[in-house]
C-alpha cells in the first residue's frame, strides 16, 4: 500500500515539477495548467464523500485493486492527452483514486496492524507520500527536460503496474464490516463541534500550503531565476526534507501533540513571508525550501493520527470526510494561488498562503482547547 501511496502522490502533484513546460504544449497559462491539481482535487472530495456507501458490501481489497488500475489508467490518459480537456479528465481519473484510496487508508491500517501500531502504519503510509516527494518532483522535472512532461507521467504507469500485482498477492481478503448506526455516514461527523473545529483547522493547513507549493516551479524560475539542474536540486532537497520529517514527527508528537500541530503551519508561514525577502538569492531559497519540506510533508502524520484516535468506530466515515476536506482545500488554495499569481503576482499568492497558514494554527489550538471537552469517540 505504501508503494501505491508513492504511485499516487506521484501522480497527484507530478505538474508541480512540469508546470512550464506542460502550460507551453497545452497552449495555456501556469495558473490554468495548475488547475489540474485543483480538478484533481474536486474529484478526490466528491469520491471520498460517497465512495464507503457506494461500495457497499464490495470488499474492500478488490476496491482498493481498483483504484490502482484507475490510477494508471489515469497516468496513460495524461501521457496521451492531444489538448487541454483531455489532460482535465487524465486529472480528474487520478481525483478519483485520490479520494478512494486515501479515504480506505486509515481503515485499512486499523484492520491490517494492532490498535496500538496503526499511527506507526499512518506513518508508513506517509513515507510513500514523502518518498514520492523525494523523487518525483525533481525526478520529474528532469525528465521534463529529457523526454518530455508526456514521457514523465508514461514512467509512473509501470509503477502503478507493480503496485497493483503486490497488492494483489500481499493484502488479505477484506470483506466490508458491518456499519452500527450513523459510522458510515460521514456528514453526521460534522455533528460533532470538536471533529467539525479539526477538520477545518485541517482544511487551511492544506490550502494555505499548496496556495504556495503548485506554484513553487514558475517561482523559483521566475524570481530565484534558477536553471533546470537547480531547480530540480531544490525538489530534492525539499522530498529529502520531508522523509526526515515523517522518520522523526512521531517523537514530537508524543512529547507534544497539538504543540507540534500549531508549530507546523506557523514556521511555514514564516518561511512563506521569508521567501519574499530573500526569494531571489538561491542558497537562502533551498535552505527556506528545504526547511519547508521537513515541516509540511510531516504534517498529514500527525492529522490522520488525529482522526483514527478521535474516530475510531467511524474510521472509513472519518477517512472520508478527512479527505474530502484535505482535497477541497487543496482545489482552493491551488485556485486561489493561480488566479493570485496570474493576475497580482507571485507576492499576493506568498501573503495569501502566509494568512491562511497562521489561521490553520490558530484553529488547531481551538482544537487543543476542545480536546479536553470531546474525548474521543
Amino acid at each position: 500500500m505504501t508503494l501505491c501511496v508513492f504511485a499516487l502522490i506521484a501522480s497527484e502533484f507530478m505538474p508541480v515539477s512540469l508546470l512550464t513546460p506542460m502550460a507551453a504544449d497545452l497552449h495555456v497559462s501556469e495558473g490554468l495548467a495548475g488547475q489540474g491539481i485543483a480538478i484533481s482535487g474536486a474529484f478526490a472530495v466528491l469520491t471520498s464523500l460517497f465512495i464507503s456507501r457506494i461500495a457497499g458490501s464490495l470488499n474492500r481489497k478488490t476496491l482498493l485493486l481498483a483504484l490502482t488500475g484507475l490510477m494508471a489508467l489515469s497516468g496513460l490518459v495524461i501521457a496521451l492527452a492531444p489538448n487541454y480537456t483531455i489532460y482535465m479528465v487524465g486529472r480528474a481519473l487520478i481525483g478519483v483514486v485520490v479520494g478512494g484510496f486515501w479515504s480506505l487508508s486509515a481503515a485499512t491500517a486499523m484492520r491490517l496492524v494492532p490498535a496500538s501500531k496503526v499511527p506507526r502504519a499512518l506513518a508508513i503510509f506517509n513515507g510513500g507520500n514523502a518518498f514520492a516527494t523525494v523523487i518525483a518532483a525533481p525526478l520529474g522535472s528532469y525528465l521534463g527536460a529529457v523526454i518530455g512532461w508526456r514521457g514523465a507521467f508514461f514512467c509512473l504507469i509501470p509503477v502503478a503496474v507493480i503496485a497493483f500485482v503486490w497488492q494483489y498477492f500481499g493484502l488479505p481478503s477484506m470483506a466490508a464490516q458491518r456499519r452500527q448506526h450513523d459510522s458510515g455516514n460521514v456528514l453526521s461527523l460534522l455533528k460533532n463541534r470538536f471533529v467539525v473545529t479539526g477538520m477545518l483547522a485541517v482544511g487551511l493547513f492544506f490550502m494555505g500550503q499548496f496556495t504556495l507549493f503548485t506554484y513553487l516551479r514558475p517561482f523559483l524560475e521566475t524570481v530565484t531565476k534558477v536553471n533546470v539542474s537547480s531547480l530540480s536540486l531544490i525538489f530534492l532537497l525539499m522530498g529529502l526534507g520531508g522523509l526526515v520529517g515523517t522518520m522523526i514527527i512521531g517523537r514530537f508528537l508524543k512529547m507534544g501533540f497539538y504543540r507540534t500541530l500549531i508549530f507546523i503551519p506557523i514556521m511555514m508561514a514564516v518561511i512563506a513571508v521569508a521567501l519574499i525577502a530573500v526569494g531571489d538569492i538561491e542558497p537562502a531559497t533551498a535552505a527556506l525550501l528545504g526547511f519547508w519540506g521537513l515541516i509540511a510533508t510531516a504534517a498529514p502524520v500527525g492529522w490522520w493520527s488525529w482522526m483514527a484516535k478521535s474516530m475510531p468506530e467511524s474510521a472509513e466515515a472519518g477517512g472520508g470526510l478527512m479527505v474530502a476536506v484535505v482535497q477541497l482545500s487543496i482545489a482552493i488554495g491551488s485556485t486561489m494561488g493561480g488566479v493570485m499569481f496570474d493576475s497580482i503576482g507571485y507576492q499576493a499568492t506568498i501573503i495569501f498562503s502566509a494568512l491562511v497558514l497562521i489561521l490553520a494554527a490558530w484553529l488547531t489550538f481551538q482544537t487543543s482547547r476542545q480536546a479536553v471537552h470531546f474525548p474521543a469517540q
